[in-house]
Formats: C-alpha cells, structure tokens, sequence
C-alpha cells in the first residue's frame, strides 16, 4: 500500500456518476421515457468506469 493513490477511486466515481447525469439529461432533453433515460445512463456509466479504469492501469504500468 506504499504507493496507493486515494484520488484514483474518488476521480473514477466522479467520472462515472457525472456520465450518467450527463446521459439520462440528454436522452430525456430529446424525448426518452425517463426509464429508458436511466437506463442508458447506467450503460454509459458502466462503460466511462471501464475505460476510465483501464487507461489507469495501463498508464500505471508504463
């Protein structure tokens, strides 16, 4: 734990919840159900933590 970082997790939270505002306001801006809103939200904030996730530890490897 000598080199743990606690910005990672708290930046990757943020990343993820913002996407899902982010998308949910949009699709209901354009005219989606508000269920179908919330659950493309959750798909988007499910793949911007991947992404997110994955360039941290490959950018930590180098």
């Amino acid at each position: 734990m000598k080199r743990y970082n606690v910005w990672r997790p708290i930046f990757l939270l943020a990343i993820a919840l913002l996407t899902k505002s982010l998308v949910t306001n949009l699709g209901m801006l354009f005219g989606m159900a508000p269920e179908a809103a919330d659950n493309l939200g959750f798909l988007a904030m499910i793949i911007a933590a991947f992404v997110m996730y994955f360039r941290m530890t490959k950018m930590r490897r180098k």
